[in-house]
């Protein structure tokens, strides 16, 4: 057993690196036609930082994984908002501008919420339909609300005043940040079919490995996806946040996680059912309430005031309670598992 887990670690690092070097490459590209660091955070970055799990997702939904897919994306969601968040907090108290509140949240939201109804075809049907299931159509629907999210995005970007280009903006916090800098073309070139290549390897040992180690453990698929290939996948997330929380640059921390758990609903989720309908079992739909719930209990912390009257700021101790409730979801899934 301890070569397959050593299989996993290996994976999970190809990927990681697999994704980094291609959100490099691809960045360095963009930098070159002048576009500004807004809109690459919104389309490279952002892509970028959800193609572990995007790959994971493909290569399970393909193989029939279909606990190990939807695992993966509901164990991601929570670690985003208790674990990745919860470390940020206490990092750095993160405050949170108006446009994060009251248009990304409510969006991710939402988007849990359509995943939920779709998902509730036995309930929604009195008992008619035979089993829950994500259909080709309803993922269809879901890239759908995604076009809808990434249009809304653009238009609000072009309401904004424009960043300069990157490339006339080196070394600011935001550019270290992101570590979006300019590379020669062949190299940006290497970086990112490097990228792909490593991001396609690292996700084929990921799905094998996980389906190797449950069975050797008599755990199920989904056990392993929502704990240790949530948490790897997790990892770009987890650095960017600490990172930007760090520097000070705290909506960036939220943002970052908001907008990896829409790509990972409306998505990857979308594009995973496309592929293969996904079949819901009673454990899923309860990891998707446990996703719903961990988003939506954003908006109390946040109107929530503090010491000096202000709200819209997850405190230190908030984010020790989002650590808390985050260890409490890891041993619910190991004794259900």
């Amino acid at each position: 057993m301890l070569i397959p887990m050593l299989i996993l670690a290996a994976g999970l690092i190809v990927l990681i690196v697999g994704a980094d070097q291609l959100v490099k490459g691809a960045s360095s590209i963009a930098v070159k036609f002048g576009l500004s660091s807004l809109l690459i955070g919104l389309t490279v970055v952002a892509f970028g930082s959800s193609a572990p799990e995007m790959i994971v997702n493909i290569f399970a939904s393909l193989r029939g994984s279909y606990d190990v897919a939807l695992g993966n994306v509901m164990g991601s969601n929570i670690a985003n908002v208790l674990l990745i968040l919860g470390i940020a907090a206490i990092i750095r108290p993160l405050r949170v501008q108006r446009v994060t509140i009251f248009r990304e949240i409510p969006f991710a939201i939402l988007a849990m919420f359509v995943l939920l109804a779709m998902v509730s075809d036995m309930y929604l049907s009195g008992g008619a339909a035979a089993q829950d299931i994500l259909s080709r159509g309803e993922g269809l629907t879901l890239i759908g609300f995604f076009a809808i999210f990434l249009y809304s995005a653009f238009l609000s970007a072009t309401h904004v005043k424009h960043d300069d280009p990157i490339k006339k903006k080196k070394g600011s916090d935001e550019d270290e940040i992101m570590e979006l800098k300019e590379y020669s073309t062949g190299l940006s070139i290497v970086m990112i079919v490097g990228g792909l290549i490593g991001l396609t390897i690292g996700g084929q040992l990921i799905v094998e490995s996980a389906i190797t180690i449950a069975k050797g453990f008599g755990v199920s698929e989904a056990l392993i996806a929502v704990t240790i290939v949530a948490i790897g996948t997790s990892l770009p997330e987890l650095a960017a946040s600490g990172v930007a929380a760090y520097r000070g640059n705290t909506d960036l921390a939220v943002g970052n996680v908001v907008g990896s758990n829409i790509f990972n609903v409306l998505w990857i989720l979308g594009l995973s059912s496309t592929i293969n309908p996904l079949p819901i079992s009673a454990g899923a739909s309860v990891d998707i309430m446990l996703a719903l719930s961990a988003t939506f209990l954003l908006f109390p912390f946040l109107f929530n005031k503090n010491s000096k009257g202000k709200s819209g700021t997850i405190e230190r101790w908030e984010g020790i309670a989002f650590v808390i409730a985050y260890i409490l979801f890891i041993v619910f899934a190991i004794w259900r598992g």
